[in-house]
């Protein structure tokens, strides 16, 4: 629960009328706040940024499900990059099936449409996500449309389309875009299963964006070492090598 007499909450859902709701019910609740709303998860990150820039902390996000751009339950997993991310409850009009996942993982919601007493309990307990409740509800949602990085205490958005590869080193992922670098906290192999109709394998550390690979040539790494095959991208000076697992990528393109 939260151990906070004031709470500072945040809206964020498509429908104006649902936003009206919420904030009419919100009216009726003594000692909570409503810092600002949002038509979509895109938009709810930048109000968390901006809350952040000007030292006011979001306690609690009313966060719908179904939203264009960027729906709830990705915007959720980009909330959690932050040192320390505001409670999530969930507002829905999911069917039955769905329901039944958000109970399985023990996270809060609201089922359209709101009742007051019902708000009211929700804020009582309100809590952060863990990342196993989120695991739970990802499958709800369409894939990623962002990579987020946390700095300095803000939330970077990274369209994946900009992505133009995704290498790994040591802990980090190293995302590399055609104007600079960022480095997140992920898994390559979960990386690579969740966009695999946009990244290629070409070696073990390494994915690169299909759109962004122009070819591939052999080229010497040094004087000392034999012509090796690597994939050229576009935007980018730096080559990718391609590995002899890999080379089956080649033949093909070339074929």
């Amino acid at each position: 629960m939260l151990n906070h007499t004031h709470l500072n909450i945040v809206i964020a859902d498509d429908e104006a009328p649902a936003r009206n709701r919420l904030r009419t019910l919100l009216g009726d609740i003594e000692n909570t706040q409503v810092l600002a709303e949002a038509k979509n998860g895109k938009e709810l990150l930048e109000i968390i940024n901006q809350a952040h820039d000007a030292q006011t902390t979001a306690h609690i996000v009313l966060l719908d499900i179904r939203m264009p751009e960027m729906d709830g339950i990705e915007a959720a997993q980009h909330l959690q990059k932050l040192p320390k991310p505001p409670a999530v409850i969930f507002t829905t009009a999911y069917d039955n099936y769905a329901i039944h996942a958000f109970d399985m993982s023990a996270v809060d919601y609201l089922l359209k449409p709101i009742r007051l007493e019902r708000l009211q309990t929700a804020l009582q307990k309100a809590r952060a996500l863990l990342p196993s409740q989120l695991e739970t509800l990802t499958p709800l949602s369409p894939k990623r449309t962002h990579l987020s990085i946390n700095e300095r205490g803000r939330i970077l958005l990274v369209p994946i389309s900009d992505v133009i590869y995704l290498r790994a080193e040591l802990k980090y992922i190293t995302v590399r875009t055609a104007e600079r670098e960022y480095l997140i906290e992920e898994s390559l192999s979960h990386l690579e299963q969740e966009f695999s109709h946009i990244f290629t394998r070409l070696h073990r550390n390494c994915l690169a964006a299909n759109a962004y690979i122009l070819g591939y040539e052999k080229r010497h790494q040094d004087e000392h070492t034999e012509k090796q095959w690597v994939a050229l991208l576009k935007h980018v000076p730096e080559t990718i090598s391609v590995s002899r697992r890999q080379q089956h990528l080649i033949r093909q393109t070339i074929l």
